[in-house]
């Protein structure tokens, strides 16, 4: 076959599978830039940023334009260079201009493209409107003032997440990005993924600031207050202070939290661990009882996916796991060890998350006793790397440090939790018979590994075939459902993460295109690989837990009832 050829900017270029101008502009080294194309949503083309001139002097977006044989364009003429900064100008004109005091200041893309293109003075009016803050979602604040009209929340609510919780309401100038009848966040379908936090190219939504009620709490000297760190959080935090994408960084952030003020500092990967030992004995019974074959039993883990079920699939909730998640089984067991080890003082207990959903979980009336939380607050990984600049803490220099006892250890097991497909691989290897290294590794090529949204795997438990479905992604999980209810497919066992690639890639982590998310993939499985205890059985800590503050009290600790 024939090769095909285009011309880039003088250049020729050689065509492969690229579905748009703007895929092979990127393969040739120049960033076109751009508010509303996402390579994993479909093409809108409003922004008209990635404009390029052809031959003809006509313009095209790249974003919506397939490349074809024997195409002439340019990325950079003296009409496209005024074209782009008059569509900042118009922008700006209509946005807020409290720059300064934005959280997403130096992240913000508009921002970022203004500084790019040189623009050093709107010449238009200021037609911003008045902020307009919803912030009734203990997930995410919303300020409309800051929207630019990009469709990128919208889209990643509709199509990643078959949600649907916001939309363009109005048109003309009149348009602006809402829920239905102006409801609240909370009274709308929106689960608290955070999802559209990460899509916005601005400060219009964005995930909400716990730190001040922290920095309090860790001030009042007649309190002690203790926090628990998830598994991927240590792989998003290093690129933000110039370490190595993806890169395990746990030991530096127990050394930074100490710095910070907290007392007792926890890796959730020893909870993981606790839940891998609930749900695999709660789904070997099931299985043995043929309860799976009616419907499967789905994890429970993820908090945007129970409200997911709890919002438009009530009929599910009788099937989900009713392990509490790693968080609140820690949060449980923590507050049950401090009762019986009391020191004086009043304990308070905080939850550093990738997940923005998960402050919800820490308000919910499941997962308080006497009328108090469990978890106090959550805070993101995005709100922990704020507190660690605030605190002026070199993070790049400090030394790694481990976790307190007697909660430090945990199995690889737990620390794969992250990733989609981690929980269902530790919980695999929690049933195997066979806990040699080779066994170990063989589940890893079960089809439980990888980015994709869906994946199948088939593994033998008591003589008989267990069949599995890894989803990540609402709208994966809502297609699969659909299978599933309809008889067209069955399953024994569904591990269901919100997000899209696991936890790794939560709302509240730093916002990353594919290649990195792979890398902090790749981080959690290297951490694996060096670990010492791979199952979660091996970990010492669950014998001591068994025998010890749980004995009698694991069904009060660490289970729930999710009721619509």
């Amino acid at each position: 076959m024939q090769e095909q050829m285009m011309t880039i900017d003088g250049m020729p270029v050689r065509i492969h599978d690229e579905k748009n101008l703007l895929e092979l502009i990127h393969k040739v080294g120049v960033k076109m830039p751009t508010f509303c194309y996402h390579s994993d949503l479909s093409v809108y083309g409003a922004c008209r940023m990635c404009m390029v001139e052809n031959e003809r002097g006509g313009l095209e977006a790249a974003c919506s334009t397939p490349p074809k044989a024997g195409m002439n364009i340019r990325t950079n003429t003296e009409r496209l260079r005024k074209y782009r900064k008059m569509i900042l100008e118009l922008l700006l004109a209509d946005h807020c201009r409290d720059c300064t005091t934005c959280s997403n200041n130096g992240s913000c893309k508009l921002q970022s493209l203004a500084v790019r293109f040189h623009i050093e003075g709107v010449r238009f009016p200021n037609t911003s409107p008045t902020p307009k803050i919803d912030d009734s979602s203990v997930s995410i604040t919303r300020d409309a003032s800051k929207c630019i009209l990009c469709g990128d929340c919208v889209r990643v609510c509709d199509e990643i997440q078959a949600v649907g919780a916001i939309d363009f309401i109005n048109r003309g100038s009149k348009m602006y990005i809402g829920t239905a009848f102006d409801k609240p966040l909370p009274e709308t379908d929106c689960v608290g993924c955070g999802q559209c936090s990460l899509a916005c190219p601005t400060g219009a939504i964005v995930v909400k600031d716990n730190i001040p009620e922290v920095w309090k709490l860790l001030d009042d000297e007649k309190v002690s207050v203790s926090v628990q760190v998830a598994p991927a959080v240590r792989v998003a935090i290093g690129r933000e202070f110039g370490l190595t994408d993806g890169a395990d960084c746990m030991g530096k952030i127990a050394t930074a939290l100490r710095h910070i003020g907290f007392d007792e500092v926890y890796d959730t990967s020893t909870a993981a661990d606790l839940t891998v030992m609930e749900e695999a004995a709660e789904f070997a019974e099931k299985f043995a009882a043929g309860e799976t074959e009616k419907m499967p039993m789905f994890t429970s883990c993820c908090p945007a996916w129970i409200q997911f079920c709890e919002k438009k699939h009530p009929e599910i909730l009788p099937y989900i796991s009713t392990c509490r998640s790693p968080m609140q089984m820690f949060a449980s067991v923590l507050r049950t060890y401090h009762a019986e080890n009391a020191d004086g003082k009043e304990h308070r207990h905080v939850a550093v998350m990738p997940c923005t959903a998960k402050k919800f979980e820490a308000k919910r009336d499941e997962f308080k006793v006497d009328g108090l939380p469990n978890v106090d607050y959550v805070i993101t990984t995005q709100e922990l790397i704020q507190m660690i600049k605030e605190s002026g803490i070199l993070f790049e220099d400090i030394e790694p440090a481990g976790m307190d006892m007697p909660f430090a250890l945990k199995s690889g097991g737990g620390i794969i939790f992250g990733v989609t497909g981690g929980v269902t691989e530790a919980v695999l290897r929690r049933i195997s018979e066979d806990k040699s290294l080779a066994a170990v590794q063989a589940i890893s090529y079960h089809g439980v590994r990888g980015m994709d949204g869906v994946k199948e795997a088939q593994v033998m438990h008591a003589g008989k075939p267990v069949k599995i479905a890894v989803v990540s992604g609402l709208r994966n999980a809502e297609n699969l459902l659909k299978q599933v209810m309809s008889g067209d497919v069955h399953y024994d066992f569904v591990e269901v993460m919100a997000c899209p690639g696991g936890c790794i890639c939560g709302g509240g982590q730093p916002f990353v295109r594919r290649a990195s998310k792979q890398k902090r993939s790749d981080g959690l499985y290297e951490t694996d690989k060096i670990s010492s205890m791979k199952s979660s059985d091996e970990n010492p800590v669950m014998r001591e837990l068994y025998e010890g503050l749980l004995k009698g009290r694991e069904h009060e600790l660490l289970h729930v009832k999710y009721w619509n």
